[in-house]
């Protein structure tokens, strides 16, 4: 009897020591809300992290993102302690980053890597001290395009003709002929999206072109890394994209009487030019009064 009483004893504990090591569970977030829209995030606080999780929301449908390569993101950070946001980006314009652990940290990086433009992912991460955050972090990230995707549409006659090279940046061939007098605004691909509206703070990759020789002066795709500025910046752009829709690219055909902010130089002066632009977002200007750390880029963990 002495010795099956021992048995169970050991047993007992062998039970409780087994039970004692299973991994803790996982911490359980839900978000919720639409694709292009600032999700909403539910959680128990304090939320308990012990090491970084990632999970797909939903996959995205778009091409793959490519190691080395710039990113998209709209971004909804909150401290997870206590579930206040920190940093968001739906209320101004999304982030351009670069696909490598340098540039996005350790579980940015891991969180992007083998997805697909469109995808939502969930990030959640320990507090650390080897970074800013002291506090764990539940992260929503969207992954938006860096290239137009809409409709193809068929150009006016004697216009100059854009090729795409791989990665979606555009070459132009010179038509030979005079240009055209007035501003000429011609869709290449009709995208989807929300419609550009007077005063926006827009998100586009863009070449500008020599009309007379097809040659480029200025380009965001040097880098591939799209660039927001308000539309007021470029007022040629400022009546040719309005109502215009974002996932469009668009060929802005613009005379010499017309300003071309910061991209104005002298050997520019009486030139026609022709931009093509790809239209990646547009948003609303920010509140000055907001607080500015709330829609800064989000640090890498």
């Amino acid at each position: 009897m002495r010795r099956l009483v021992a048995a169970c004893a050991a047993a007992a504990m062998l039970l409780l020591a087994a039970c004692s090591t299973q991994d803790p569970e996982p911490p359980e977030v839900v978000v919720t809300g639409e694709a292009g829209t600032a999700p909403t995030v539910t959680y128990r606080t304090p939320l308990q992290v012990a090491e970084p999780l990632n999970e797909v929301v939903w996959p995205g449908s778009g091409p793959d993102l490519v190691e080395g390569r710039p990113v998209l993101l709209d971004f909804w950070l909150e401290d997870a302690s206590d579930a206040s946001l920190v940093k968001e980006s739906y209320s101004s314009s999304p982030t351009p980053r670069l696909l490598t652990e340098e540039d996005l940290g350790k579980d940015l990086y891991a969180a992007l890597s083998g997805q697909k433009v469109g995808a939502r992912l969930l990030q959640i991460s320990p507090a650390s001290d080897a970074s800013a955050s002291s506090y764990p972090t539940v992260t929503v990230l969207d992954v938006l395009p860096v290239r137009a995707a809409g409709e193809p549409v068929a150009p006016r006659e004697g216009m100059p003709a854009v090729t795409l090279d791989d990665d979606g940046a555009p070459s132009l061939a010179p038509t030979g002929t005079e240009p055209p007098s007035d501003l000429v605004v011609q869709p290449l691909l009709r995208g989807t999206g929300d419609q550009v509206a007077e005063g926006d703070v827009i998100t586009v990759q863009y070449t500008g072109f020599v009309w007379a020789t097809g040659e480029p002066f200025d380009s965001t795709w040097t880098s591939g890394s799209p660039t927001t500025f308000p539309l007021s910046d470029v007022p040629a752009w400022s009546e040719a994209l309005v109502e215009q829709a974002v996932g469009s690219q668009v060929m802005v055909v613009v005379p010499p009487s017309y300003a071309l902010g910061a991209t104005q130089s002298e050997e520019l002066q009486g030139q026609t030019i022709v931009f093509v632009i790809d239209l990646l977002a547009t948003r609303a200007p920010a509140d000055p009064a907001a607080d500015p750390s709330a829609t800064a880029a989000p640090e890498g963990e």
